[in-house]
């Protein structure tokens, strides 16, 4: 099998391979047998941490698991930068001129709808991981694109649910101006009308670019919320807990919903910062003996990066790429991402990142969501163990119903 001679990591840049027409028929021949997969990720900005490099690892992982299958595997991977014309540009240039056959990740929700599309008009595969937008899996769902790790309704269920029931009935959000911030916001607005609760209002901040959070948070404060919700992911979420710290906000009352804040979040902040913070992933290194046997095998190749539900992910839907291109044969996969995807819905999902489970006609995978509890600084036992388990939900409540997401893919 042969694994990362392309891997790159620059800003924007994309593979230097030859166009299939330049080939000699010994290279051709060796592509016809080779699945090249790219990642495009972010590698140098707000959600390096949370996707990035390690999700380029755990996708490496994966092919290197499913070696001596009949067929080589190739990983590539490319900085989006968080822009979707970037992140169109390497795309078509991974479909026109390398031979990409699966795009994964995608990124922040903006580059992934453009990507989206893009895969669709070209017939390859779309292995979404960390972008969170429900459209895709709504009225931008494609017949090539699955949606595996988590999306906006469900951290919106989750974790803007938990808080309306605990008492947090009157919000304000503080949104990531781009679609995943738009559709956060308004996934989780409904679901505070919903339980009886009220939005008082909302401000959305310039994305990328945003660290100074302090005149968005004042205005929070000032409009008497019980709740500021965060409506971002990353260092704008790890810039907005630390300075509403520095204010003392949560010392008045007035309780942070971070509605995104993964592991490398915490972990970046301290415990001592985000102690009783409440969070939603679908995977913890630590849930059960399947999460830590990945995590074990991963470490080695990550070193001291915490991971969160996002890297796994990347790793799982990779393997169940692969096992759909064995099952149905490498150049039938190549000639057709659509087939590639519908054999990947037909067959059952079961991986160490997240267990058994399924993807449905709209894309979406099905698995249990779990609500944490950040610890405090004594209640931790050593490195990474930040989370207390508060509440899981089962995989077919966790995310949007089928019939109520207008996917043109499905049934009625």
């Amino acid at each position: 099998m042969t694994l990362d001679r392309r891997t790159l990591l620059g800003a924007g840049a994309a593979t230097a391979a030859l166009p299939f027409a330049g080939r000699s028929a010994r290279a051709q021949a060796a592509a016809a047998n080779t699945i090249r997969i790219a990642v495009l990720t972010d590698l140098s900005g707000t959600y390096r941490d949370v996707t990035g490099p390690t999700e380029v690892a755990c996708v490496r992982l994966a092919a290197a698991e499913f070696s001596n299958r009949g067929f080589n595997i190739e990983v590539l991977a490319a900085d989006n930068q968080n822009k979707p014309d970037v992140g169109s540009n390497i795309t078509r240039q991974w479909f026109d001129r390398d031979g990409v056959d699966a795009v994964v990740d995608g990124g922040a929700s903006s580059v992934a709808l453009a990507v989206n599309e893009i895969v669709r008009e070209k017939n390859k595969v779309f292995l979404n991981t960390s972008s969170a937008t429900s459209d895709l899996t709504g009225k931008a769902c494609s017949p090539n694109t699955v949606h595996w790790t988590y999306d906006t309704w469900m951290l919106a269920k989750s974790n803007g649910g938990a808080t309306v029931r605990a008492g947090g009935d009157t919000w304000y959000f503080i949104t990531a101006d781009y679609a995943f911030g738009h559709a956060l916001e308004r996934d989780t607005a409904n679901f505070v009308r919903q339980a009886g609760g009220r939005v008082l209002g909302s401000v959305r901040t310039p994305f990328p670019g945003t660290t100074d959070f302090s005149s968005f948070l004042l205005q929070a404060q000032a409009s008497g919320a019980k709740v500021i919700g965060l409506a971002n992911a990353g260092t704008d979420s790890q810039n907005c807990v630390k300075q509403a710290a520095e204010f003392g906000m949560t010392r008045r009352g007035i309780r942070l919903a971070s509605l995104l804040m993964l592991l490398p979040d915490v972990h970046a902040l301290g415990l001592a910062t985000t102690q009783g913070l409440v969070c939603s992933e679908t995977f913890y290194w630590d849930l059960n003996d399947r999460t830590r046997a990945f995590t074990n095998r991963i470490r080695p190749h990550i070193g001291n990066a915490p991971l969160c539900m996002n890297h796994p992910g990347a790793y799982a839907v990779v393997l169940h790429y692969l096992k759909a291109v064995a099952d149905m044969g490498v150049a039938a996969a190549k000639a057709d991402g659509r087939a590639v995807v519908e054999r990947m819905k037909a067959m059952p999902t079961d991986d160490d990142g997240f267990g058994r489970g399924r993807i449905r006609e709209d894309g979406r995978k099905i698995h249990p969501a779990y609500l944490f509890e950040v610890k405090k600084p004594e209640e931790s036992r050593g490195p990474f163990d930040y989370y207390k388990l508060l509440q899981t939900t089962p995989g077919e409540e966790a995310f949007r119903p089928l019939n109520e997401g207008g996917c043109p893919l499905v049934r009625s």
